[in-house]
């Protein structure tokens, strides 16, 4: 497959990367930074690193040109401060509708999980205030793929560990996995994004993931 990764230098992202690549598919990872990913030695032809800016149109058009699946891994300030979770997400949805691309799996939060009584667990009185500003530019986010007419898959994990793959984890439909450890390792992560991606997997559904 051919696919495009945005936020392709982060923990999450430079992990989809490598998996992509060494399952076969071409990848374009586009970033402000992307030369970290090429190894100068021995480049490898499977990979396109695009550099860009994320709220630039024609960069983001070309970003997706021949893309069959887009993942977005964006991040931001851990206080919400930044709008690249929510403007990231609405400026590549409106370059996929304007291209014919239908199919995105995206990176949010746990607060846009159901909680027990279907509201967001983001919206819980006992939901952290330090999380609250991160927890609305993942809403925001969700909100505008919830509005699409795209296949969209919206991840939504807690913790994010900086640690490999172990395989070992748990996945739910819409609502907080069960046990809940409130935590995942971004190999994890990774792996469980790009099999949805390729597999087709969670169209149209939000997923809770936690280390098992």
């Amino acid at each position: 497959m051919n696919i495009t990764v945005f936020g392709a230098t982060g923990q999450v992202g430079k992990r989809i990367v490598q998996m992509a690549l060494n399952q076969g598919h071409q990848v374009t990872a586009f970033g402000r930074n992307v030369e970290s990913l090429i190894d100068r030695d021995q480049t490898n032809e499977l990979l396109t690193a695009q550099k860009g800016y994320l709220f630039n149109e024609k960069d983001v058009a070309k970003a997706i040109e021949h893309a069959d699946v887009i993942i977005s891994v964006l991040g931001g300030a851990s206080d919400g401060s930044d709008k690249t979770r929510s403007l990231g997400i609405k400026h590549i949805v409106e370059q996929m509708q304007k291209k014919g691309k239908r199919r995105i799996v995206a990176l949010g939060g746990l607060g846009v999980l159901n909680s027990e009584d279907n509201t967001l667990i983001l919206h819980g009185e006992d939901y952290p205030e330090e999380y609250l500003a991160v927890g609305n530019e993942h809403l925001k986010a969700f909100e505008t793929l919830l509005e699409s007419n795209l296949h969209w898959t919206f991840f939504c994990p807690a913790d994010i560990q900086d640690k490999e793959e172990t395989g070992i984890y748990i996945t739910s439909i819409n609502y907080a996995p069960e046990p809940n450890h409130f935590r995942i390792n971004a190999g994890d992560l990774a792996l469980e994004m790009l099999k949805a991606a390729t597999q087709s997997e969670y169209i149209q559904q939000r997923v809770g993931i936690s280390n098992y």
